[in-house]
């Protein structure tokens, strides 16, 4: 592998969704792609923000994750810093061992 990968995690409130998929689909030059689920926040520094939330006892929340090199992921980051200042989107990197594509035999 030529190319040193890592996996960017971003933990956001589901309000955000429409705004961070059309942010990070916009990032083209550094984005090839992003998978997102629908996850609960569990924690001290969650915050519940609808009476629903009280009583589930968690945050609804976005799960978004892309595979990018660690310098697309570092640009990444500091776009994501400016245009959400203040939106307490988390997040981690951790390191790909490797990345592909596993295709259809050619026929």
């Amino acid at each position: 592998m030529s190319a040193e990968f890592v996996c960017l995690t971003l933990i956001a409130g589901r309000a955000l969704r429409d705004e961070l998929f059309d942010f990070l689909s916009e990032q083209r030059d550094l984005v090839s792609g992003f998978t997102a689920s629908d996850v609960a926040g569990h924690g001290p520094d969650v915050r519940l923000q609808t009476s629903t939330e009280l009583v589930k006892g968690h945050a609804d929340e976005l799960m978004v994750r892309t595979v990018l090199g660690v310098q697309e992921a570092a640009q990444l980051l500091e776009r994501l810093k400016a245009t959400f200042a203040g939106s307490r989107i988390v997040y981690w990197i951790l390191p790909v061992a490797e990345f592909g594509v596993i295709n259809a035999p050619n026929r």
